[in-house]
């Protein structure tokens, strides 16, 4: 499903990335912890090629992604990838069910389509008497859910979740574990996901550990 050889990646004189190999199978929940300043953020990025190394490859379902031109990448990265933050980045004009949408819209797709996907997700999550709430007018967690919500519109094969649980409670962040575990169930998505959060690291099916810039098993 993913695999990444030998990337490295440099901010001026700071060696972040320093060849590191990395796969991930189709269904997996993968966990990478570590310190602060390890590199974990910005090798997210470059799975979800937001962020170019400065050397070595990426598939995604064995598409050579940073072979890609700026569109094609951009129309591949709407497509494939889903992106779960710590901050949530519902835009505050817009509903859940608006919010949920973008990202088909964006693709193209029929209007009527992606919002009846967008319904169904919304339910699934048990937001449908919130659908036409705006974010100021959700909690924490019903936020973070709207954003899982966003990041499955597109059926992307692939979610990367930085921190996701950095701002929510015990509560909300084991409900969010729970979520992770049933939609890898239900729909077959490949988690990765960067965490401080002890449980949600254990949860996974691989705990991995990056360390100055390579991870270890």
């Amino acid at each position: 499903m993913v695999e990444a050889k030998n990337i490295s990646k440099s901010f001026g004189d700071l060696k972040v990335l320093k060849g590191l190999d990395f796969k991930a199978e189709k269904g997996d929940l993968v966990s990478i912890v570590g310190a602060s300043g390890a590199g974990k953020t910005t090798f997210l990025q470059i799975l979800g090629s937001l962020e170019n190394p400065d050397q070595g490859q990426l598939f995604i379902q064995d598409t050579d992604v940073f072979q890609l031109k700026p569109k094609k990448l951009a129309q591949f990265r709407n497509e494939h990838i889903g992106f779960i933050f710590q901050f949530h980045h519902l835009l505050p004009e817009f509903t859940a069910l608006e919010n949920v949408c973008i990202p088909g819209l964006i693709a193209k797709r029929k209007k009527s389509e992606i919002e009846k996907r967008g319904l169904e997700l919304l339910n699934y999550l048990g937001l449908k008497s919130r659908i036409n709430h705006k974010p100021s007018e959700l909690s924490g967690g019903e936020q973070q859910r709207v954003a899982v919500a966003r990041a499955l519109i597109n059926n992307p094969a692939l979610i990367l979740a930085d921190e996701p649980t950095g701002n929510l409670d015990s509560k909300n962040a084991d409900e969010l574990h729970q979520l992770f575990l049933d939609l890898k169930k239900e729909f077959g998505n490949t988690f990765i996901v960067i965490t401080h959060n002890k449980d949600l690291a254990e949860i996974a099916d691989r705990k991995l550990t990056m360390v100055d810039g390579l991870i270890k098993d």
